[in-house]
């Protein structure tokens, strides 16, 4: 089977943080419709890759491509191309506290669409529906569970039906039920949409149930140590730290 088109290119990618260099000669491809993973210990810069790939932080060094287009030497025009293309979800849900979950979604839909605030309404209902929270439009974030919140926050970042899909630790702070919930939501996602996804995790389960592919960051050497199927990795890689942590430290 041949492989997929890359739909990102990261090349000699260098990443700095108050001065200081948390990675550096990064490369790798995301392929169409994969579910890749951005995996490592703590300090790493997981979460910061991921906002340069989305184009919230400016590379020290190298480029990103999407489509073979650079994010950054292409100007705002190939910007905001890429932000109306994508949907993110950053740690914590990021709702707004002060809206219903209905309006979360919505909001997203009236800035972006020329939907009327009922069409707009309608569409935000259906993708709560679809993510697993129909029932809770018109609830506070503080007045659900940490699932339903996680779900809501997914129908919010979907909600332009979106080609690229970037989760920063979809599962953190949910229980192994809620945790496998949003894991299954994830590949519904992908296999209905056909969206590629990157998301940035260090749960081991997710790693091994979604990631088609992975990228394994180091915080010591300052760069990515391991590439492939986190299955893979766990059973062959030569890095010890990298067997041990999707091993969880067991033989």
């Amino acid at each position: 089977m041949a492989a997929p088109r890359p739909r990102i290119e990261v090349r000699g990618l260098a990443m700095t943080s108050r001065g200081e260099i948390v990675q550096r000669g990064l490369d790798f491809e995301v392929g169409e419709g994969r579910v890749f993973a951005i995996t490592g210990d703590a300090g790493s810069g997981k979460s910061l890759l991921l906002r340069h790939l989305v184009g919230l932080e400016r590379p020290a060094e190298g480029e990103v491509l999407f489509d073979g287009e650079s994010l950054w030497t292409g100007g705002g025009d190939a910007q905001e191309r890429l932000h109306r293309r994508c949907g993110v979800l950053f740690q914590g849900a990021g709702l707004l506290s002060g809206a219903t979950l209905l309006e979360n979604v919505a909001l997203k839909l009236r800035v972006n669409t020329a939907l009327s605030d009922r069409d707009a309404d309608e569409v935000a209902a259906m993708k709560l529906a679809l993510v697993g929270a129909g029932g809770h439009e018109g609830r506070y974030p503080c007045e659900v569970g940490e699932a339903v919140r996680a779900r809501a926050a997914v129908a919010r970042a979907t909600a332009l039906d979106p080609e690229l899909l970037f989760f920063d630790e979809p599962t953190a702070g949910l229980d192994p039920l809620g945790a496998r919930r949003v894991d299954d939501l994830v590949l519904e996602l992908r296999e209905r949409t056909g969206a590629t996804v990157v998301l940035a995790s260090i749960d081991v389960e997710a790693l091994l149930a979604l990631a088609d592919d992975a990228v394994f960051l180091d915080s010591e050497r300052k760069t990515m140590i391991a590439r492939g199927r986190p299955s893979e990795l766990r059973d062959r890689c030569p890095e010890p730290e990298v067997r041990a942590f999707l091993t969880r430290g067991r033989p």
